[in-house]
């Protein structure tokens, strides 16, 4: 019975990943998920300035100032019989790393597009780790209410600049003022929507046949003239659908709406639910891991310090791969050979939590993390050796010398580093010859640097002092008795160690890593840096 119950929860979960180029309306697409699941009554678009409110999965308070996202949000909600599990990203390519991270934990991936824009760079580059993972990409094309590129022409550049064929599973009609609803080309019906609210509560619908006499009355002569032509293009000129071709994200379906007035948001939930598959085989040391296994399993792809003030807490997100989870269960993190009692599980609404008894394959689930585990980690309730797949450590393009203003406030300030380090958004390097007051701190992003000198002083009470450095280069060495007085640098480059001691080259031209090795018998550069747990 036990079993078949987990089964039949397993069948239920659908848990995505939502990426797009900053301003695309990334976030404001999932807030209207919650309105249609229920979750929120009204919903608050980032910049809205109707409602005054602010998007539910924006939860830091710089993300409320700044109208961006700057830390992936994880949240689950129920529609329709379904259990959903949302990865909201942030879309700046400053926050890239967090998104990748977070990717690895998803099934499917929504793509949301302006489609006065079309395809953007950051859309680009976080396609190309979905199509590296191979797993189905769906496409909003959002902001129809707006004046945009023609639909066909976007489909060209979906196909051009993604280098993947598109199915639009519907179709607009009208666009900007004249946005009336969309045609859907499985369904072969019309479905028009009404003005609602802009957008805070959800929009009626009504639907009707293509052949429906009164349709040229409803939408008018040009506009019904022009669905009937583009029709007839799109069923003679465009692709196939493909169920299966979908599946290993070889094709996009594609639909149009407006997330900020609600217009497509319900018709695209509803078909991305219909076409998605529950979770899937992970992969693993041990082979692939089935969801239906006897034993529990997943792995940590995110750490969160203070996701509440006023305690000061620090959360691990766990995605759960095999088996059902029991609030209170004894796991083994594997990397670390550590029994480990998960005693306070806990599920998301942005930065609202409930306690969670039991949770299964696909759910996205926090523990309480006392400093012990590490992204990547991999916890399990069996004695198995199992690993999953590790999760890529990116190499820091920017760098930064801090130290803290108030020497009283040391303490804190370590901490404050450590802890942001450990969630993976810097990565902290100590200077040779100096204290462990001056550190030197990469990123991937310079936007970074803010939110590193925003959340220490709000969450740590701590201010710095910053020196921008001029490298543009990490390399981690590797070298058998290597000793950092004997090694030698270019004029250009300094040795630093990471926290756990490792040596890196850090320097200002490409030509350095060359002479470098040139001058030092032995030594292997790595672009790459595997964390170690």
């Amino acid at each position: 019975m036990s079993q078949a119950n987990t089964m039949d929860e397993i069948q239920k979960r659908r848990t995505f990943a939502i990426i797009s180029h900053p301003d695309a309306g990334k976030t404001t697409l999932t807030e209207k998920f919650l309105l249609y699941g229920g979750a929120i009554r009204t919903a608050g678009s980032v910049k809205s300035r109707r409602t005054q409110k602010h998007a539910v999965s924006d939860w830091m308070e710089i993300e409320k100032q700044r109208g961006i996202s700057v830390t992936s949000s994880v949240l689950q909600f129920n529609y329709d019989g379904f259990c959903i599990n949302i990865l909201d990203t942030p879309g700046h390519q400053d926050f890239s790393e967090d998104t990748y991270r977070t990717l690895v934990a998803a099934d499917s991936a929504v793509m949301v597009i302006d489609s006065a824009k079309g395809v953007e760079e950051q859309t680009k580059k976080l396609f190309k780790v979905c199509k590296m993972r191979g797993i189905p990409i769906f496409t909003f094309i959002n902001k129809l209410d707006a004046q945009g590129k023609d639909p066909l022409e976007l489909i060209e550049d979906i196909e051009n600049a993604l280098g993947i064929r598109a199915f639009p599973m519907d179709w607009p009609i009208g666009c900007g003022k004249g946005f009336k609803g969309v045609y859907n080309r499985l369904k072969k019906h019309i479905e028009l929507f009404d003005d609602g609210d802009h957008g805070q509560s959800i929009v009626n619908t009504v639907e009707c046949d293509l052949q429906d006499e009164n349709l040229a009355d409803l939408l008018g002569q040009d506009l019904h003239e022009k669905l009937l032509e583009d029709i007839e293009l799109l069923d003679m000129a465009g692709d196939d659908y493909s169920l299966d071709q979908i599946l290993a994200g070889e094709l996009t379906p594609v639909f149009f709406g407006s997330a900020m007035t609600n217009f497509g948001v319900e018709p695209f939930l509803k078909a991305f639910l219909d076409i998605t598959q529950p979770p899937q085989p992970r992969k693993s040391n041990l082979g692939d891991v089935q969801p239906t296994e006897d034993y529990f399993s997943g792995f940590i792809f995110k750490i969160q310090a203070n996701m509440n003030p006023a305690h000061r807490d620090r959360i691990a997100f766990l995605r759960i791969c095999s088996g059902k989870f029991e609030k209170g269960m004894m796991t083994n993190l594997v990397q670390k050979n550590k029994k480990v009692k998960l005693a306070q599980p806990q599920q998301f609404l942005a930065q609202d939590r409930a306690m969670v008894e039991e949770a299964y394959p696909g759910d996205i689930i926090g523990i309480h993390d006392p400093g012990i585990f590490n992204i990547g980690d991999t916890l399990c309730s069996s004695d198995l050796k199992l690993q999953y797949e590790g999760i890529p450590q990116f190499a820091p393009e920017h760098f930064m010398k801090i130290s803290t203003i108030n020497a009283l406030k040391r303490k804190q300030f370590l901490k404050g580093v450590s802890q942001l380090a450990e969630e993976g958004s810097i990565q902290v390097f100590k200077p040779r010859f100096t204290g462990a007051e001056e550190l030197i701190i990469g990123v991937v992003g310079v936007l970074q640097f803010e939110v590193l000198e925003y959340r220490l002083n709000n969450e740590y009470g701590v201010e710095i002092k910053k020196q921008h450095l001029p490298y543009n280069y990490i390399r981690w060495i590797e070298q058998e008795n290597y000793d950092p007085s004997k090694f030698k640098l270019t004029s250009d480059a300094i040795v630093a160690e990471t926290e756990d001691g490792n040596p890196v080259l850090l320097c200002q031209y490409e030509w350095s890593i060359r002479q470098v090795i040139e001058r030092n018998e032995g030594v292997v550069l790595h672009e790459t840096h595997l964390r170690t747990n």
